[in-house]
Formats: structure tokens, sequence, C-alpha cells
């Protein structure tokens, strides 16, 4: 009987320290994320005042745009690729069309490359924000604002700037019945 309950013990134990990890993972992606550039965790100033001493220079930003394999939308940049000066806002437009014959919500998840670049990428308006929703043969263009780091170590000479279009429809009208 005394090993059935030091059994029980350590499953009731193993199965709180489980349920905690589960709280833990999403602070513990949050800063791998943060460290590594990871999923394009893009965080930092968005503030365009550097101190004068910061070498300005050209960086190359190519923007590339995928669909989910779920997804059926057009979505691209307006160019695929920009010279940058380091310090200073610029403006990409990017355009989604809903291809189908039903209205449809769209989220992009965004991510930088190379990953260590990523906390020098600032975005100031991005569509990333929030769901994109369009009628059956919609399309919008909509911007992103950006400011590249003066600070982006001198060995990173190009950026680039992902988004993956993801079909969000079905999760959304699921969000809306529990409500």
């Amino acid at each position: 009987m005394n090993s059935t309950k030091r059994s029980a013990s350590k499953l009731v134990l193993m199965t709180c320290g489980m349920f905690c990890f589960g709280f833990a993972l999403v602070p513990i992606y949050d800063v791998f994320c943060d460290i590594t550039g990871l999923n394009g965790k893009i965080s930092g100033p968005t503030f365009t005042s550097y101190d004068q001493a910061i070498e300005i220079r050209e960086v190359q930003i190519t923007f590339v745009t995928s669909n989910n394999n779920k997804m059926p939308w057009s979505f691209k940049s307006a160019s695929p690729q920009m010279r940058v000066k380091t310090g200073e806002d610029y403006l990409m437009n990017f355009t989604f069309k809903n291809t189908t014959d039903k209205p449809m919500i769209a989220q992009a998840i965004p991510s930088v490359s190379p990953g260590r670049g990523a906390r020098y990428f600032h975005k100031t308006e991005c569509f990333c924000f929030e769901q994109q929703f369009l009628k059956a043969g919609e399309s919008i263009t909509v911007p992103v604002k950006f400011i590249i780091d003066p600070e982006l170590p001198k060995n990173i000479a190009s950026l680039a700037l992902g988004y993956t279009l993801f079909d969000v429809t079905e999760e959304f009208a699921n969000l809306q019945a529990l409500n």
C-alpha cells in the first residue's frame, strides 16, 4: 500500500509539473525568439532619432511573400527588393487578392532573415498586426512602414522580410461561435 501511495504522489507531481511547464512555454518561446530572431520576432525602438556618431549606410531589403498551402489568395509586394539607408523611414506596399468565390479572412505572419538581423528591423506600421477580410474577388493594397536600425552589424549587408499568408476564416468563425 505504501508503494501505491508513493506512485500516486509521483504521478500527481509529474502532472502538476507538466501543467506548469505548459504555461511556462509561451514566455520561454518569446525569450528564445527575441534572442535568436526566430519566427520574425521584431522588437525594439521605432523612432528615427539616432546618435549622429552612428554611421548611416545602405542595406538591401528583399521582400518575400508566400501562401500557406491551403491559402488560395494572390499576395505580393510592389517590388521584390529595395535599397534603404539605415535610420530612415521607408514604405513598401503589399497587395492581397481573394481569388475565390467566397469571403475569407487572412493573417500574415512575418519573419526576418538572417535571424540575428531581426532585432534591427523595426516595423512602425504593418498589415500583419491585424487580419485582412476580403469579399470574393476583392483586392486591397496595404503598406508596411519600417526603419532599419543604424546599429545593424556591419557584417549584415542585406535583410529579407518574409510573410506567409494563412487562411483564418474557419478559426475566426469558431471564435465568433464561442462568443
